[in-house]
């Protein structure tokens, strides 16, 4: 059973991200530390004893679909009240609205405990916290008059519809269409996929913010616009009213995360006699819509990341617990009867504390992107350079922290052997569900291509130069501290930040030539290779605060950060076979 680790938790976000020195700093007002420990303590409490517990019932039985209707797994509509009355989906949302305007780094601190308690209940509310914000930065006042309050509640959840069955990625393939219909409104008319929560009975109202095309629109992505589009449409005293012509005509059945509604939208169909089409309301401007929705998708990436690192977490606390155990052979450390526990054994030990530092390190790059979003808002004279801190770690936060999620439950299951491979045991469930987050919300190899092409450029290029220098420092107070049982952390350190600084400079030289398809084969090695750097840096802080934390950095450091030297070699070496063995699989 899950047990969050809100000890872990808060000293990453205080000690690692640096929550610690801006609530010293006073740049969130009153908050103390002693707040921040309670909000933390109860999130981990109502997490371990109120989701977690659910969790089973909703991988066994999921969502089901009848008549265009989907009821959640028994118990999940109960939870979900109990959920919104704690006041967690409001947790960082605008106080204007009945949020509690807490920092971005509690939120997604929170995120991280629900997703590892269940993530399919987690992944819900992660869609209702974006529409929350798309529609606060961009929506008309009356917009957000009638339903901000009621999504930052949770007495409605939001949705997320841009994918159609044409169109994944591309988002130039978009055919969904609105019609203006003379009075302020739109009628919208397509179809949508794998539209999380699209369609379930948590709440009585769903609202759904759907890219479309107007009639005269551009071609591409220069000519979508976002619409807001309620399941009920909803009167000027928040009463709820005529059922809106939009509906699910399909649940998809996944490899995981099943109590989660993955549902084909339909729009405009005439549903229920309805007049054909949906009626929607613009949010920001005709044909901006993608950069509405992008406030969305940034929001909802690192809630994604969070998801990894979830996983990752509750996979390793699964393992660590069956490996203590589990008997089976000898070993030298073992000094009690009978066969050892298997956690004696230096194999198993190897697989553990990788999983142990690779989730370590995902949490911290992830809370340093959250810490970095809230600094943008708070902090006003260093606002720009908060900014290009966030945009600069979102792919990292968002592709790192979900492969690890793979890479750790994959492990987990190898710690379990043949049981973890037999449903019993949970391993195999959690490696069922984090598959799903390398993919959606903009899959990895995306999340590699933005870095590379879009955020390496950013300051002029200069930025993540002076983000380098920053982890530097960290390698030189290891260096110079008076801590014993670093060993060889601070060379390791060293090594792969100039490993790193190299890769950097190469790619930036290649974008500056018009070497943009060279420049992205490395992508995908070379944001691999900026995470562990990264990340290593993050484990030594951790160390400098806590000497108890010193072993796992210095396990990282000296048995796993070595990869980021293959991975550099790739990056600068790689493009050319790769061009000219990919020939080969072109067949049109």
């Amino acid at each position: 059973m899950y047990r969050a680790p809100v000890e872990d938790i808060a000293f990453t976000l205080k000690h690692v991200a640096g929550l610690k020195l801006a609530l010293d700093a006073g740049a969130f007002g009153e908050l103390g530390e002693d707040l921040v420990d309670a909000i933390l303590a109860e999130a981990g409490r109502f997490a371990s004893e109120e989701v977690a517990p659910l969790y089973k019932v909703g991988d066994e039985q999921g969502a089901v679909l009848k008549d265009a209707a989907v009821t959640m797994p028994p118990g999940w509509k109960v939870l979900y009240r109990r959920w919104i009355d704690g006041g967690w989906n409001a947790l960082s949302a605008p106080e204007e609205f009945g949020g509690q305007g807490l920092p971005t780094m509690l939120g997604v601190a929170a995120l991280e405990m629900w997703n590892s308690a269940a993530m399919a209940f987690g992944v819900g509310p992660t869609l209702t916290m974006g529409a929350v914000e798309a529609l606060d930065k961009h929506a008309s006042r009356e917009l957000k008059a009638k339903y901000l309050e009621k999504l930052v509640s949770g007495e409605w959840m939001g949705t997320m519809n841009l994918t159609e069955p044409q169109a994944g990625s591309d988002l130039n393939a978009l055919r969904a269409r609105a019609e203006p219909a003379g009075d302020g409104t739109y009628r919208i008319f397509g179809q949508k996929i794998f539209i999380t929560y699209g369609e379930h009975d948590l709440t009585d109202n769903i609202v759904h913010l759907v890219l479309a095309r107007l009639p005269d629109a551009p071609a591409g992505t220069r000519g979508i616009s976002l619409f807001l589009v309620p399941k009920f449409l909803v009167g000027d005293d928040g009463t709820l009213g005529a059922r809106n012509d939009v509906f699910c005509s399909g649940l998809e059945h996944k490899l995981g995360i099943h109590a989660s509604p993955t549902c084909t939208m339909i729009y405009g169909d005439g549903f229920e006699g309805a007049s054909p089409g949906a009626i929607g309301w613009l949010v920001g401007e005709e044909n901006k819509g993608l950069a509405c929705m992008f406030t969305m998708m940034n929001n909802a990436r690192l809630a994604i990341g969070m998801q990894g690192v979830a996983v990752a977490e509750m996979a390793t606390q699964k393992a660590i617990a069956y490996a203590n155990e589990r008997r089976q052979g000898k070993a030298a450390s073992y000094g009690g009867p009978g066969m050892a526990p298997i956690v004696h054994h230096p194999d198993v030990q190897r697989n553990l504390l990788t999983m142990k530092a690779l989730t370590q390190i995902a949490r911290s790059i992830s809370y340093s992107c959250a810490h970095a979003i809230d600094c943008a808002r708070v902090l006003d004279g260093d606002a720009a350079h908060w900014r290009d801190r966030a945009n600069l770690l979102t792919p990292l936060a968002k592709a790192f922290s979900t492969d690890i999620g793979v890479e750790v439950a994959s492990l987990g299951l190898q710690v379990h052997g043949g049981m973890g491979f037999i449903e019993e045991t949970g391993a195999a469930a959690l490696y069922r569900d984090a598959r799903i987050a390398p993919i959606y919300e903009g899959t990895n190899g995306i999340q590699a291509i933005d870095l590379v092409a879009r955020k390496l450029p950013l300051g002029g290029g200069e930025h993540v130069h002076g983000y380098i220098a920053e982890l530097k420092a960290v390698a030189n107070s290891v260096r110079t501290s008076n801590l014993g049982g670093f060993g060889r952390t601070a060379d390791s350190l060293d090594q792969a930040l100039d490993d790193l600084n190299e890769a950097t400079r190469f790619l930036q030289k290649l974008l500056a030539d018009g070497r943009s398809d060279a420049a992205l084969a490395g992508a995908t090695p070379y944001l691999r290779l900026f995470s562990l750097a990264a990340g290593g840096a993050y484990l030594a802080r951790g160390g400098l605060a806590d000497q108890t934390r010193v072993p796992l950095c210095r396990f990282f450091a000296e048995n796993l950060l070595g990869e980021v030297r293959a991975l550099k070699e790739r990056v600068i070496g790689g493009a050319k076979s790769l061009a000219d063995a990919g020939k080969a699989l072109i067949s049109a």
